[in-house]
């Protein structure tokens, strides 16, 4: 894989629930991820790795802080090439902004809902 930043491209997946670490052992038993508690602070959310080569695939997340108003789903994030440009987009074009502007990693994003209801997480 290229270190290039690909516009369009899924480049991660988590749920955010009220019990992330009762999900994240039941998708250990289920799936045969391995979870690996992340610090937040004063909780645990978790990254889901695969048992055989320990590569992170998902997160499982509680929701708490900026994560409180997010339904209970499996959320992809797509990298857009400007998220504020995309933000008056989802708007002009009857979507709704549920939560953001945000940042992780040097990156801002938003959690967004499209005209019909679905949830995504853009950000650049």
């Amino acid at each position: 894989m290229t270190d290039k930043k690909r516009i369009g491209a899924i480049e991660w997946r988590d749920l955010t629930v009220k019990n992330a670490t009762v999900v994240s052992d039941f998708y250990e038993k289920v799936v045969g991820w391995t979870a690996e508690p992340v610090s937040m602070g004063d909780y645990d959310d978790f990254n889901m790795s695969l048992a055989e080569d320990g590569e992170t695939v998902a997160g499982v997340c509680h929701a708490k802080g900026v994560n409180q108003d997010i339904p209970p789903q499996w959320m992809m994030y797509v990298r857009v090439a400007n998220v504020t440009n995309s933000i008056d987009n989802v708007i002009a074009s009857g979507g709704k902004v549920l939560s953001g502007p945000n940042t992780f990693s040097g990156d801002t994003y938003y959690v967004i809902q499209d005209p019909e209801g679905a949830v995504l997480t853009i950000f650049s």
